[in-house]
């Protein structure tokens, strides 16, 4: 048995459908098809989670040149939820410096209600500096802006009286209510750097590393990784480093796999499945796919071919 193996136990990989992006002002996002019958076929074929992206207000430039439309990920992912019963649901990745802490906990708290305990909050830090100037953020406060809605997060939503003064808030013994039925909901966190895996190590229960290239990665302010074997020995010591400081439970590595082909899923299957062999023994808990496609009827037929050619639809 590997480490890898080890470290997860008798845990399968799963996987996560990214609800197709659109690039650029042509089309529509929604053009791959309704939200509520594409969560509803994810779920169908085997997939465990649907995944969304956000940005609220991108720079329109960032948009003409291949940036991409999105919704707000977390009235999409309810209307997910109601078309669903047991689909994950990801923000992938929502910007935790952009909203006051107490209004991205109750979002979240209310889609983990609603949904009966299906929410995963994915966030990252932020990148682009017209979307912080759009929203009135300030872009050289993110990272403490950051970790102040990790502090809050877990406080707000176990329903209890709390205090908590942040650079632009003083919150004095506030309670919330309902409780999310998770305690607590699980965040994953983007990005590749030193500061992101400390994080993950020591508030997190998930870590979500960028692996879509150098220019991806220069982008989005962060650095690169590198191969599959050297996420998986970044992953192996975010472990320890959470063992060391006296966590017990497992952090989840989430891998997007953008191998060539895979938009064709019975093509080339066994390379394709050679590499998510080789994630899972890097230590990968979940994979992020997507046809990244704008055609409903292609939306679908990813859907099915892939649960086909990799989902075990039987055992999940």
């Amino acid at each position: 048995m590997t480490a890898a193996e080890h470290e997860r136990g008798s845990r399968a990989v799963r996987f996560i459908f990214h609800y197709p992006e659109l690039s650029g002002y042509e089309g529509d996002l929604l053009d791959a098809g309704p939200l509520p019958e594409i969560a509803a076929a994810a779920e169908r074929h085997g997939f465990d989670a649907i995944s969304l992206s956000e940005h609220p207000a991108p720079g329109a430039r960032w948009l003409g040149a291949g940036g991409h439309q999105t919704l707000d990920p977390f009235v999409a992912l309810a209307f997910a939820a109601a078309a669903t019963e047991r689909l994950r649901l990801l923000t992938y990745l929502s910007v935790a410096p952009y909203r006051n802490p107490m209004l991205l906990a109750k979002a979240v708290a209310t889609l983990d209600k609603l949904s009966g305990g299906r929410a995963i909050l994915g966030l990252g830090a932020g990148y682009q500096k017209s979307e912080f100037h759009a929203l009135g953020v300030d872009f050289d406060e993110r990272n403490a802006l950051f970790d102040e809605a990790l502090e809050v997060l877990p406080q707000h939503w176990r329903g209890e009286p709390f205090s908590y003064t942040g650079r632009h808030f003083s919150a004095r013994d506030v309670v919330a209510r309902p409780r999310p039925v998770q305690q607590p909901i699980p965040i994953w966190i983007g990005g590749n750097s030193a500061l992101s895996r400390r994080r993950v190590s020591t508030r997190a229960q998930g870590w979500i590393p960028m692996t879509g290239g150098a220019e991806l990665n220069a982008t989005a302010r962060t650095p690169a990784l590198g191969t599959v074997a050297d996420v998986g020995r970044a992953i192996a010591k975010v472990r320890a480093e959470a063992r060391a400081a006296g966590r017990a439970d497992h952090i989840d590595l989430v891998y997007s796999y953008q191998g060539e082909g895979i938009t064709t899923p019975a093509a080339d299957a066994d390379r394709h499945r050679a590499a998510l062999t080789e994630l899972t023994e890097a230590g990968v808990d979940w994979v992020v796919v997507s046809n990244r496609g704008s055609d409903h009827r292609a939306t679908l037929d990813f859907l099915a071919a892939f649960g086909d050619t990799y989902l075990d639809r039987a055992a999940r």
